[in-house]
This record gives C-alpha cells, sequence and structure tokens, in this order.
C-alpha cells in the first residue's frame, strides 16, 4: 500500500469524524450557545427600550447578566465550551466540506474558515471572563478602538469603508435569506411537526430579518465613520441598537428589532435540534 493511497484512507477517516457524532454534537452545543447570547442581548435591549435596562446590550452586557445568576459560573463555562464546538464545527466544514451538494466547494469552506476564526475568538473571550482573566468590555469602544487603529494605517480610511459596505452587504443577505426561507435546506423539516414548523418559520423570518438589519445598521455606521474620517462614528452593537431608538419611530422600532433578536436566539435552539449537521 503506497503512501498516496493511506494519506487518501486517513483523509476519509478524517472526513468521516468530523461529519460523525462528535461534529454533530460540537454543532449543537454551539448553536445553543449562539442561542443564549442573542436571547440575553434581544431581553437586554428591550429592558433599555423599556427605560429600565442599565447594562449593554451586547455580548459583554450578556456574560454580565449570566454570571448573575445561580450557578453563574457553570452557566459561563457551558457557554465558553459551547462556542468552542460551534469553532471545530465550522472549523471541520472549512477543511472537509459542509452538508449539501455544494458543501466541498470554496464558496462554502472560505466562509466556513471566516467563522471558526470568529466563535474562537469569542469562545476565548468567554473563557477568559469565566475564568476571571477577561473583562466583559465594551463592544461599542472595541468598535471605536479598532476603527482608530485601522484608520491609521495607510489607505486606512477606504479599508474602513470596505468593510462597512461588506458588512451592510452581508445584513442584507441575512434579512433576504431570512424572508426567503432559505433555512429550509438546512433543516430535517420531515421531522417538523405543523407546529414545530411554524415556530421555525416565524422565530427565522423575524430573528433573522432583525439580525440583518442590525448587521446593516452597524455597516453603515462603519460607512460613515470612514466618510468623515471621525473613528468615533463606528458603533458597537450596543450602540447600533440604541440607535434605532433615536429614529422617528422612537423606542418601539427598538422595541421590535430586540424582539427580533429574542427570535433569533429561539431559531438558533430551533436549529440545534432539527439542523442537519
Amino acid at each position: 500500500m503506497n503512501a498516496r493511497v493511506m494519506a487518501r484512507m486517513g483523509h476519509g477517516r478524517a472526513r468521516r469524524a468530523a461529519n460523525g457524532s462528535a461534529a454533530e454534537g460540537a454543532a449543537r452545543a454551539g448553536l445553543t450557545a449562539r442561542g443564549v447570547i442573542y436571547l440575553l442581548v434581544g431581553i437586554l435591549a428591550l429592558q433599555i427600550a423599556f427605560g429600565t435596562g442599565n447594562r449593554q446590550a451586547d455580548r459583554g452586557g450578556a456574560l454580565a447578566e449570566l454570571s448573575d445568576k445561580p450557578f453563574g459560573a457553570v452557566l459561563l463555562w457551558a457557554l465558553g465550551i459551547g462556542l468552542v464546538g460551534m469553532a471545530l464545527w465550522r472549523l471541520s466544514e472549512a477543511l472537509f466540506g459542509a452538508t449539501g451538494k455544494d458543501g466541498h466547494t470554496a464558496k462554502k469552506r472560505l466562509p466556513a474558515a471566516a467563522r471558526a476564526v470568529f466563535y474562537a475568538f469569542v469562545a476565548y473571550s468567554v473563557l477568559a471572563f469565566a475564568a476571571g482573566t477577561g473583562s466583559s468590555g465594551s463592544s461599542d469602544q472595541q468598535s471605536r478602538d479598532v476603527t482608530a487603529r485601522v484608520m491609521d494605517m495607510p489607505a486606512g480610511r477606504w479599508l474602513v469603508g470596505v468593510a462597512g459596505v461588506v458588512i451592510v452587504v452581508a445584513g442584507v443577505v441575512i434579512g433576504v435569506q431570512a424572508l426567503r426561507r432559505s433555512y429550509h435546506k438546512k433543516l430535517k423539516l420531515g421531522a417538523l411537526s405543523p407546529r414545530a414548523r411554524r415556530l421555525v418559520d416565524v422565530t427565522g423570518v423575524g430573528g433573522g430579518a432583525a439580525r440583518g438589519l442590525v448587521f446593516a445598521a452597524a455597516g453603515v455606521f462603519a460607512v460613515r465613520a470612514a466618510v468623515d474620517y471621525r473613528p468615533d462614528r463606528a458603533k458597537g452593537l450596543d450602540d447600533t441598537l440604541r440607535s434605532f431608538a433615536d429614529t422617528p419611530l422612537g423606542p418601539w422600532l427598538l422595541v421590535c428589532v430586540a424582539a427580533g433578536l429574542v427570535l433569533f436566539g429561539v431559531f438558533s435552539f430551533a436549529l440545534a435540534r432539527w439542523r442537519r449537521v
């Protein structure tokens, strides 16, 4: 048996392991953890809209909120481990391909690699917070700091502007895909009862549309920061959400968006149960 055949066999075993029960468990744990974060952020945003919230509506605020609950430390560790699972699942998709007929194409693998890096960073920040070696931080300050550092680079304004446009486009795509119910292609539809399917569609459409709107708004603020050469105009998740209350619709638009994020959290729980992995 030559080295090429052995390498092919090893790659096949690795692919089967990546697509096996371990990867499925990591994916479902990761989707559940993502759902918890969106659910908490949505609840915090609702509290802000009704004037009863004193925490930031972002990941840092969600971690602080969770740490105050009974067994908060245990919950934080579980959340961080779940996000590690999400990162590993996305990494397996980048290396071995995702489910679906075009899952092995670069169009699917490259976004999976980007998601793996993103969730690895999020998992690290959550685990650091759980271990007491990191702070919850402010998404708004982090956004301004990163924008300022990039603008100090050659062609920094262009980089920030292009990144903002990419985020806007991503938000539009997320919203359109939610409205078109593109997530049906990833679900085990045959396993859903009529009631479960209604739940998935209500949370998938409403939650995805709200999530897309938040992404698009954050991208617009990044573009504005680049055009005005003002890093302080860039906004994190908390400031982006609060900006909806400054529109002519007042806090009611924030209420709608916040409720949508809660729905997306529930949708993530549904994906954790019924998504094809």
